[in-house]
């Protein structure tokens, strides 16, 4: 039924399993993915869209370095929205409501255009191992897959436990069984396992709703989209979301199911996300606040099933109904299904090196919500990197790993094995301390190259960005070596209150206010005349604008981002006896032991290793 041995054996098949498939098998590697049910790959669990605040950057990233998340993105959106425009460039994040059917679709029809990809639908219960390295997978069947290398991506299946209200049944997600027998496998070769908890909201028929009594919420009225490539366009059209609120006689319904919520009564006792806390958790945790957001989002083109943003529950499934239909538009509303919270088995992330190959057994990878994240996006990234590394491994090649000024992939995954986490981690730009660097507009720039030398990244998207980088730059050279007259800028000036000038002056000067836009500049017949003569993309018009603006705060961050670099270049000794430096903490020395950070940048990232700590190392290593 099977190859003798796959170089690459990836199990489970959302969003860290399809990108963790696609990347190994695209650079050569024969691959395998194994999962309980292949008409649900790339299933979106729970609301349909992607990006966001930070997981824009992340997508835009994992399109860059040649993954699919940003093609299927843009090919089943329905609506298009650029967040955070009124702030800097380094936290505008692109979001798309996304059709729900037609996103799975088209991964499954990507994948299956994917050579050296081949597909098996049955639940893998346990790995095999030999003298620590994994060998394998068993499945429920009895059946043994070998391999060089396996990618856990089980998401919340992992004994997944399913709760509404008093009533308890295992699932990995609603109308699915949970997985059993990997973590039982896993714990046998010593991996520590915890538990997490998630939730989803309500679906309800979009016909029983009154959308006049709503806030609409239409997308840009320019829209852009996710991928590089010339292979997706802009959306034409695209379907509104609406907006309503919950109430204070919402909250006294709700308040009325406490007793039977298994978020207060005992029965859930994982933890959940903090950023996306449940209703009942909103209501307990900000009891001054008198209503709360309830985002209505259509599933898709041709559905009338309605996700409801915001009103995530575990409630019994009667206050759930009753509360909503309180609620402005909800007054008539229809239940497609209740809203549940979902338990289910992670392995700390501490336990992987940066590749996200565990310590303990050689060959095997985690990705996604194994190591206690959550989120379509951070689970894509994950997957893609693991497949990267899994196919590098096999090929006997350096492994790919990407720093925190590089990617805000980097920082996730430095996150999750230096720092660990014990509720699910969710990325925000807040977490990267070089987020000037790492913008959506970039990724091309930072990663493309790396894409395209891994094999992932086409010569066509090469191409593109190098083009790309060529005009923007080109055209950031014009406004430094180009003059103004003051006759010319002063009318641009007035128009935006700017202080006038006396004389001519650089337009990188002028063009440098932060009130003065590529917009204004394109009021000079020269400017205008090289735009139209070099015939510029948007992307390199704002491209160009954002490298004038934030000239200054990008070299200043870049030099702080290499002064930290030089200390990932100190590496410290595999398995090194940190009970030799006694200046060391004794808090330094448990965590630095039990986490064996790689270099003494890493180890300075550590919760619990002080300055100190980090130079009595240095002078340990002679610097």
């Amino acid at each position: 039924m099977f190859e003798k041995e796959y170089d690459v054996v990836v199990v489970g098949g959302g969003h860290a399993g399809s990108e963790a498939a696609a990347a190994a098998a695209n650079m050569g590697s024969k691959t395998l993915l194994i999962t309980m049910n292949l008409q649900n790959i790339a299933q979106m669990s729970c609301n349909p869209a992607m990006g966001g605040i930070a997981k824009g950057q992340i997508v835009r990233e994992i399109d860059a370095l040649g993954g699919y998340s940003g093609i299927v993105s843009d090919t089943s959106a329905i609506q298009f929205k650029m967040l955070n425009m009124s702030k800097g460039p380094a936290m505008w994040s692109p979001r798309v409501q996304s059709d729900r059917m037609r996103f799975a679709e088209d991964w499954r029809n990507m994948l299956e255009r994917t050579e050296n990809l081949d597909f098996y639908q049955e639940m893998v219960s346990g790995i095999v191992t030999e003298k620590g390295k994994v060998v394998g997978v068993k499945t429920s069947l009895g059946l043994e897959v070998r391999s060089k290398t396996v990618v856990l991506t089980n998401g919340t299946f992992l004994n997944g436990l399913i709760h509404i209200g008093e009533k308890q049944f295992g699932g990995g997600r609603a109308g699915e069984r949970a997985a059993t027998g990997i973590t039982k496998d896993l714990v046998e070769l010593g991996f520590e396992s915890g538990r997490m908890k998630t939730g989803t909201p309500p679906r309800v028929d979009g016909r029983s709703l009154d959308f006049s009594k709503m806030i609409l919420q239409p997308g840009d009225e320019n829209p852009q989209k996710f991928s590089f490539l010339d292979c997706t366009k802009p959306l034409t059209k695209q379907r509104p979301c609406h907006m309503s609120y919950t109430s204070e006689r919402v909250h006294d319904l709700l308040r009325e199911g406490f007793d039977r919520s298994p978020m207060f009564n005992g029965a859930i006792k994982s933890v959940g996300p903090r950023y996306c806390p449940s209703i009942e958790d909103k209501i307990n945790r900000f009891a001054d606040k008198d209503r709360h957001q309830l985002f209505v989002e259509p599933e898709g083109w041709n559905t009338v099933e309605y996700y409801i943003n915001g009103f995530s529950t575990s409630l019994p499934e009667d206050v759930q109904f009753k509360a909503l239909r309180e609620c402005d538009g909800f007054e008539n509303v229809k239940f497609f299904r209740p809203g549940y919270a979902i338990e289910y088995d992670y392995f700390p992330p501490t336990q992987l090196l940066h590749t996200l190959e565990t310590k303990l057994v050689d060959g095997l990878y985690f990705a996604g919500q194994i190591n206690g994240t959550t989120g379509y996006e951070e689970a894509a990234s994950q997957g893609l990197m693991a497949g990267i590394n899994a196919s590098l491994k096999v090929q006997e090649k350096e492994p790919f790993i990407l720093n925190r000024d590089e990617a805000y992939i980097g920082v996730l995954i430095d996150d999750l094995i230096t720092k660990g986490t014990e509720e699910p981690y969710r990325m925000f730009t807040s977490r990267a301390e070089y987020r000037t660097l790492l913008r959506q507009d970039n990724a091309d720039f930072r990663l493309t190259p790396k894409g395209y030398k891994l094999g992932l990244a086409s010569e066509e998207r090469l191409k593109k960005m190098e083009k790309k980088k060529e005009n923007a730059g080109a055209f950031v050279q014009f406004f430094k070596n180009t003059s103004v007259s003051h006759t010319e800028a002063n009318p641009i000036l007035e128009s935006k209150n700017s202080a006038t000038v006396s004389q001519s002056d650089k337009m990188f000067k002028l063009f440098s206010r932060p009130e003065i836009t590529m917009e204004d500049m394109r009021k000079i017949d020269a400017v205008e005349d090289y735009v139209q003569d070099k015939d510029l993309t948007f992307e390199e018009l704002q491209q160009t604008e954002i490298q004038v603006k934030y000239a200054g705060y990008i070299a200043k961050e870049k030099n702080n981002a290499d002064k930290l670099n030089r200390l990932e270049g100190i590496k410290i000794p595999k398995n090194f006896d940190y009970s030799k430096l006694k200046s060391l903490s004794y808090e330094a020395r448990e965590k630095l032991k039990a986490i064996q950070p790689a270099t003494i940048s890493q180890a300075s990232r550590i919760s619990g290793v002080s300055p100190n700590d980090i130079s009595v190392m240095l002078v340990y290593m002679g610097r």
